[in-house]
C-alpha cells in the first residue's frame, strides 16, 4: 500500500475514526485503525463489536493494499503534522510515514486478525444533518451515565411518521426534542435506545458537513437491534441498548401549571454559576420568584452564603423552589434561545424549562424537565 493525502484531510478521518476506539480494548487489534486504498479512494475504518466508524477519503495512489496500526498513536502524529502532504507506504511489517522533513515509522498489527465491519442496516429516511446534531445535543446532556443502569445512558429515538422525537433521562432531569424528517415510508412506527455518547458524537461529527444524515435501523430482537448514520463520506454503526422495559417518561411531564416565569438565558445561567461558587456538592441553589423578580441563594461550608437578585417576569403565587446547579445550566444553555419559560406547579413537583419569544409564549420542539431538590428554610 502506498499513497499521497493532504494533512487536513487525513488528520480529520483519523481522529473520527480512533474517538470510538476503545481505551482498553478486549483484544490488541481493537485499539487500531484499518487503512484500506483501493482504487484512489482510502477507506479509515474503526471497530470495537459495539460501534463501527468508517470514512473514505480521495488519495493519490500508488499501490492498494491494507494496514493496521494503532488508531491513537496515528490520531496524535497526523494531529501535530506541519501543512505539508503526507506520504504512506506499507513497509514490511511496518507503516511509514513522511511529511515534509518529518517522518515516523509504526509498528503494524496482523490485518487478518481484524474483526469485518457490519453493514449499514436498512435505511429508515433523512433528517438535516445541522438539526439533527443540534437535537442530539440538547437531548443527550439529559442522559445518564451511570454505567450500571445501561438503559438511562440511552437517547430514545421515536419515529412516527414525519416526526422524530428523542427522549433522554438520568432520572432527575428529562429531555424531549422533536423535529421533522424524511422517513423512507411515510407509515412507518418504531423505537430504538441508542447510546447517549456514540449518538452525540456522530451527531456533532456530521452536522457541520452539512447536507442529510441518513437514519438506518435494523429490526433485531431485544437488545440485538442496530443503527447506522451515515452523511458525505461518513458513517457509523451502533447496536442498540435493549429498550424493552423503557419507562413511560412522557408521563412525567405535568398537564397544567399554577405559575410560570420568564427570565433571561444568559443572565440567569451567569447568576446561578456565580451563586453556585459557594454550593457544596448536590447542594442546591434556591430560585425564590415573587412579583418583584427572581433571587437566587445558595450556602455552603463555614456559613459560607451568596445570593443576587435579577429580573423576571413572574406570575402565580411567590414561589421558592431548589435545583441542582449544573442540571439548570446544562438546560438552559441548550435552549437555543436568548429567553427561557419555566412552569411551576409548586415547590416539590418538576418544572419545566423551554425556550420562549419576547412574550413569553413557548416555542414549540423542546423540553427539559428538571427535578426539583426538597429543602428546609
Amino acid at each position: 500500500m502506498k499513497f499521497r493525502v493532504e494533512r487536513d484531510a487525513l488528520a480529520d478521518a483519523v481522529a473520527w475514526t480512533a474517538k470510538s476506539l476503545p481505551n482498553r480494548p478486549s483484544v490488541p487489534v481493537l485499539a487500531g485503525v484499518m487503512l484500506r486504498l483501493s482504487e484512489g479512494n482510502l477507506q479509515v475504518s474503526g471497530f470495537d463489536y459495539e460501534v463501527s466508524s468508517q470514512v473514505t477519503v480521495e488519495v493519490q495512489g500508488d499501490a492498494d493494499g491494507a494496514a493496521l496500526v494503532s488508531g491513537r498513536l496515528l490520531a496524535e502524529i497526523t494531529k501535530a503534522l506541519p501543512a505539508k502532504p503526507v506520504d504512506i507506504a506499507a513497509v514490511g511489517a511496518h507503516l511509514e510515514l513522511v511529511c515534509g522533513s518529518a517522518r515516523f515509522t509504526l509498528p503494524t498489527m496482523p490485518v487478518e486478525d481484524y474483526p469485518t465491519l457490519p453493514e449499514m442496516p436498512q435505511s429508515a429516511g433523512t433528517v438535516d444533518a445541522a438539526a439533527f446534531a443540534s437535537a442530539v445535543a440538547q437531548v443527550a446532556v439529559a442522559a445518564g451515565r451511570d454505567e450500571t443502569l445501561p438503559m438511562m445512558t440511552g437517547v430514545r429515538i421515536e419515529l412516527d411518521g414525519s416526526t422524530m422525537s428523542m427522549l433522554a433521562t438520568d432520572r432527575y432531569r428529562l429531555a424531549l426534542r422533536e423535529l421533522q424528517w424524511r422517513p423512507d415510508d411515510p407509515e412507518l412506527s418504531i423505537n430504538a435506545l441508542v447510546p447517549a455518547r456514540t449518538l452525540h458524537d456522530t451527531a456533532k461529527a456530521l452536522g457541520p458537513i452539512g447536507g442529510e444524515v441518513t437514519v438506518a435501523l435494523s429490526h433485531g430482537t431485544a437488545g440485538e437491534g442496530m443503527i447506522g448514520l451515515a452523511g458525505g463520506t461518513r458513517r457509523t454503526t451502533s447496536r442498540l441498548l435493549d429498550g424493552a422495559n423503557y419507562p413511560p417518561v412522557r408521563s412525567i411531564f405535568p398537564t397544567s401549571h399554577n405559575a410560570e416565569a420568564r427570565l433571561s438565558v444568559p443572565a440567569l445561567v451567569e447568576v446561578v454559576k456565580r451563586v453556585a461558587l459557594v454550593a457544596e456538592r448536590a447542594t442546591p441553589v434556591l430560585l425564590s420568584f415573587s412579583p418583584d423578580g427572581l433571587v437566587v441563594e445558595a450556602g455552603g461550608t463555614e456559613e459560607a452564603r451568596a445570593s443576587e437578585a435579577m429580573e423576571a417576569d413572574f406570575t402565580g403565587e411567590p414561589l421558592t423552589i431548589g435545583f441542582n446547579p449544573q442540571y439548570l445550566i446544562d438546560g438552559l444553555q441548550n435552549l437555543g434561545s436568548a429567553i427561557a419559560r419555566l412552569d411551576f406547579v409548586d415547590a416539590f413537583k418538576p418544572a419545566v424549562l423551554a425556550p420562549a419569544q419576547e412574550d413569553g409564549e413557548v416555542i414549540p420542539g423542546y423540553r427539559y424537565v428538571i427535578m426539583p431538590i426538597r429543602v428546609t428554610r
